[in-house]
């Protein structure tokens, strides 16, 4: 369920482990993560999925503004794999290029799942049953030039509590 103007609200199906927003622009989108970024805690997977061009980076490089990063994230579409340094660190993981997933397990990036860091994964949807039961996905669809709905879809408490935060944040802002 979505306000007029993009506000978080709950999905009335999920009692809050699903939530739906409108961003309006890829500087929401930005600021969206920015927020997400500054509730974590490390130890998070973020998944992420969608079309080309839906705003799965712009809401990479919000979630990196929100763990301090000060580095240019930009998406490591042919390196699978980016590492930046922040309040926590941040693994940003590309997967548009991976052709088979198990090559997720051969390449040993298991391990960044359950470290102290926080993980996001664009074209998380390349490697579906590799992940870990306790995450949160994000699906990202475009609406218009400018516009995109992201449902949020947390697996596990933290995730679930990370969703709440992130709305209530939200709530309070417009109040």
């Amino acid at each position: 369920m979505l306000s007029q103007r993009g506000e978080l609200l709950p999905h009335e199906s999920e009692q809050a482990s699903m939530l739906e927003l409108i961003s309006q622009s890829p500087a929401h989108t930005r600021r969206l993560g920015a927020r997400l970024g500054e509730l974590m805690r490390g130890g998070e997977l973020v998944l992420l999925e969608g079309d080309l061009g839906a705003g799965k980076t712009a809401f990479t490089q919000g979630i990196a503004e929100g763990l301090q990063v000060r580095q240019v994230v930009s998406s490591p579409t042919f390196t699978l794999l980016k590492e930046y340094e922040g309040r926590l660190p941040l693994y940003h993981f590309d997967l548009y290029r991976l052709d088979d997933p198990l090559e997720i397990v051969d390449l040993g990036f298991e391990e960044y799942f359950s470290g102290a860091g926080v993980c996001v994964v664009e074209w998380a949807d390349k490697a579906g049953q590799f992940w870990p039961p306790e995450h949160l996905r994000v699906h990202f669809t475009t609406v218009s030039e400018t516009q995109r709905r992201l449902m949020l879809s947390a697996a596990g408490p933290r995730f679930v509590e990370l969703v709440v935060a992130l709305q209530n944040s939200a709530l309070n802002a417009d109040a």
